[in-house]
């Protein structure tokens, strides 16, 4: 964790299998700052459909806290640790969880894949309700897809775009 006083980042924290909603609830009654990305998902019984949501990246959450509060969240019911590198918790940039807020308010397929993806030519979206997102350009399944990034949980996001609404990033 970032010792810097009263410094606040967002955090990936992973919780026991399928306990997502139930761990965003108690963190948000501690007055706690969380995202849990959902997406509405048809899903098939024996008997019935039904719509329902279900998070994007399984067993993962983000809090936005500064230090005197890391230890609240992992003290939460539900919460096994923060996403660490070298035995310490990563922050994840503002902008990265930004571009996931942005994609989700949008009534599109997002499909995240854990592991990794080959990276392709950096582009950002220049038309549309996307505009202003980076990320890379890639095919997957036979189609091209944006992908977005997510530091340190190993997952990506794939949106599918019209070609026409992405440009190259010059670096």
């Amino acid at each position: 964790m970032n010792t810097t006083k009263n410094m606040v980042n967002w955090y990936a924290v992973y919780t026991k299998p399928r306990n997502e909603k139930k761990v965003y609830a108690r963190l948000v009654e501690k007055g706690i700052e969380t995202f849990l990305p959902l997406q509405r998902k048809l899903k098939q019984w024996s008997d019935r459909k039904k719509l329902v949501d279900e998070p994007i990246f399984r067993s993962y959450i983000f809090v936005r806290i500064d230090s005197k509060r890391y230890y609240d969240v992992l003290n939460t019911v539900g919460v096994v640790r923060y996403v660490t590198f070298e035995g310490k918790a990563v922050p994840i940039p503002d902008k990265q969880i930004e571009q996931v807020k942005q994609l989700l308010v949008q009534d599109i397929e997002i499909e995240a894949v854990e592991g990794q993806i080959e990276p392709g030519a950096r582009v950002e979206v220049r038309f549309g309700s996307f505009k202003g997102i980076e990320g890379e350009m890639v095919e997957h399944a036979g189609k091209k897809k944006v992908v977005i990034r997510i530091d340190h949980i190993s997952h990506s996001l794939l949106v599918t775009l019209p070609t026409e609404y992405v440009v190259i990033k010059r670096e």
